[in-house]
């Protein structure tokens, strides 16, 4: 029998005397072959097509079915098997390193790199994680936020480029995880990096950095829509340039089949070296784990498709343990995990939370809300399951919107069009002159709070979750002379002229002490994660909140982080109106907080998790149902 390899076709030419069995030519039709004319298989080429090729061969050597290889496909198979033997070697010494087995002259001379071209001197775990990464050449850094990745990436980087290997660094993150990267460039290396940011230009400009590019560029900046849209031209440039490619928070790209993965996966085969960064806590589910070491390794290196297919097996039987051991030697060596408790921070300060007396409008308006709300839910089992879920998280965020800013009820949520003022003249009318009545109970709270930190410490962030309670702090804080700015989705990424506040402008002033920024108000959807403010801010104030744990955890590590946290605490406050969803919110985000810690703290394995306990994505609908008794 022989299988050849031509014009892009893998053909298997069966001759008169090969004798297969069913069985055996079913199997060859699940690899993928089709029946021939005659009695040849045949598949289409390609990446795929030598994938499916190298496991039929591992299928013949395994039930000792005789076969001869074309030249082309011999050359093809050696360069696999080089690779693999390749792969498992590294996978083996950094596995090694991890159980503090290594060779302790390479390891000296890495330190010895880091004495005399590091300008920033690193903490133990950030060596020992670069080091790690050095090894493998493509790694993941899973520590939790504030422990350092960004740094010890540009040690990596650093290293790597001194011995000619890489020439340029590619960063794929959101727009918050720009400005540390060029701050943590400087810092750590001593030098100002010569940046191209890509994401914010025009289509034009973007493909004359890709073709004509500067070959002193240090570093590329792209977020993952912009990579997505271009990937073809990154494809091309990664082609032509030594790139050390990174992902931030790469828990985007952890959605099997997602657009941004897609792209990146596709256009990454060209980089040269590649790392992805994420201090999520916990994947949603085992797969995703499987888009990060495709990224890194190719499909099926790192692991499987059988093993793809048996963890998955294992999910939807709730048979974690399986899984969790099944993937343990395949991943273990492959990622890099500081915990918390390892970066010697001080412990942070949760204040008690603030109770405050809703005003008399907001007070009359909840009520009337919250028992409108209450006498419709007795016809929700009237509702289809997906008009009654939409209808669930719109009522919560109504709620939400209340305890925020009032006059939040008048702006519209998408997929939610229920009136709950409907013959409430009176309430419509006072919701939408809202301004003329009172303000907030919440304000007065927020500035006595402010001056009693300012007594100590300038530097305050505020959270919320909504564009118009920003507005409304922005204006009532400058009218009562303090100094602020803020951070949303729309605050520009790239500098288009001088006066144009962008994100990194208003991070520099605002950590800038005795600046014109004392106080920074943001929503956690824009800033949570990627930013850093624990140098000069120390207190963070959570004016409103919602369900989402995820974003929670990434906004009280912006303020509790290496490098300032070692001798400082980081204070957290709460203002919550009593008698409202506030209590609900607050509780359930400190139940899931703790929950997770304990799981984090206590066992580094990133897949060694009760993922059920973590992953409620219809976190408004149970909300609704345990408020509303249902």
């Amino acid at each position: 029998m022989q299988i050849l390899l031509k014009n892009n076709i893998i053909k298997i030419v069966v001759e008169e005397h090969d004798k297969l069995t069913q069985p055996q030519i079913n199997q060859i039709k699940y690899f993928g072959f089709s029946k021939g004319l005659d009695k040849d298989f045949y598949s289409v080429s390609g990446d795929d097509g030598i994938s499916i090729t190298m496991r039929l061969i591992s299928y013949f050597d395994r039930k000792n079915i005789p076969y001869t290889l074309s030249k082309n496909l011999s050359e093809i198979k050696k360069k696999v098997s080089e690779n693999q033997d390749s792969f498992s070697k590294i996978k083996k010494e950094a596995a090694d390193f991890k159980e503090g087995i290594f060779d302790e002259s390479k390891f000296n001379d890495f330190c010895s790199f880091i004495n005399n071209h590091i300008k920033r001197k690193l903490k133990d775990h950030q060596i020992k994680a670069a080091y790690h990464h050095y090894l493998l050449k493509n790694a993941a850094n899973f520590s939790v936020p504030g422990s350092g990745k960004t740094t010890t990436i540009i040690t990596v980087y650093e290293k790597l480029k001194s011995e000619g290997v890489v020439d340029t660094l590619f960063v794929v993150g959101p727009p918050s995880s720009f400005k540390a990267w060029k701050t943590e460039f400087k810092e750590t290396l001593g030098k100002v990096a010569k940046v191209s940011t890509l994401s914010g230009r025009s289509k034009q400009d973007r493909i004359i950095e890709y073709y004509g590019a500067d070959k002193d560029i240090d570093l590329f900046l792209i977020t993952f829509q912009t990579f997505a849209n271009d990937f073809k031209n990154i494809k091309k440039f990664f082609f032509q340039n030594k790139i050390f490619l990174v992902i931030d928070e790469a828990h985007y790209i952890k959605q099997i089949d997602g657009k941004w993965a897609s792209s990146i996966i596709d256009a990454s085969e060209h980089a040269k070296i590649k790392y992805i960064l994420t201090g999520t806590p916990c994947p949603k589910n085992y797969a995703d784990l499987f888009n990060l070491f495709d990224f890194l390794w190719g499909k099926n290196n790192a692991i499987s498709e059988k093993e793809k297919s048996y963890i998955n097996i294992c999910e939807k039987n709730n048979d974690y343990q399986n899984a969790q051991t099944f993937i343990k030697d395949s991943l273990d060596p492959l990622f890099y995990r500081v915990r918390k408790d390892e970066l010697g921070l001080k412990k942070p300060i949760f204040h008690d939370p603030i109770f405050v007396e809703m005003n008399d409008i907001e007070r009359k308006v909840y009520d009337r809300i919250f028992e409108r709300i209450t006498k419709l839910s007795y016809y929700d089992r009237q509702k289809n399951f997906m008009t009654l879920l939409n209808l669930k998280r719109g009522r919560i965020m109504r709620l939400r919107q209340m305890t925020s800013y009032s006059k939040l009820l008048k702006t519209a949520i998408d997929d939610y069009d229920e009136n709950l003022l409907d013959d409430m003249d009176d309430i419509s009318n006072v919701i939408v002159n809202y301004d003329k009545y009172e303000h907030p109970a919440k304000l007065t709270k927020l500035i006595e709070l402010i001056n009693l930190i300012q007594k100590k410490d300038k530097k305050i962030v505020i959270w919320t979750n909504f564009i118009k309670t920003i507005n409304l702090l922005e204006k009532y804080l400058r009218k009562n002379n303090f100094q602020c700015n803020h951070i949303c989705g729309d605050t520009p990424i790239v500098e288009k002229n001088d006066d144009i506040f962008t994100r990194e402008k208003i991070i520099d002033e605002f950590l800038t002490m005795n600046s014109s920024i004392d106080i920074l108000i943001a929503n956690p959807k824009a800033c949570a994660e990627s930013i850093s403010l624990h140098k000069t801010c120390h207190h963070a104030i959570y004016y409103d909140l919602d369900y989402n744990c995820a974003q929670y955890l990434q906004s009280l590590d912006r303020i509790h982080r290496v490098g300032g946290s070692e001798n400082k605490e980081a204070n957290y406050y709460f203002l919550q109106y009593k008698d409202t969803i506030d209590s609900d919110i607050l509780n359930n985000l400190i139940l899931k907080r703790d929950k997770m810690y304990n799981v984090i703290e206590h066992n580094s394995d990133i897949y060694n998790l009760d993922i059920s306990t973590f992953t409620d994505i219809k976190e408004e609908e149970t909300a609704y149902d345990r408020i509303f008794k249902k």
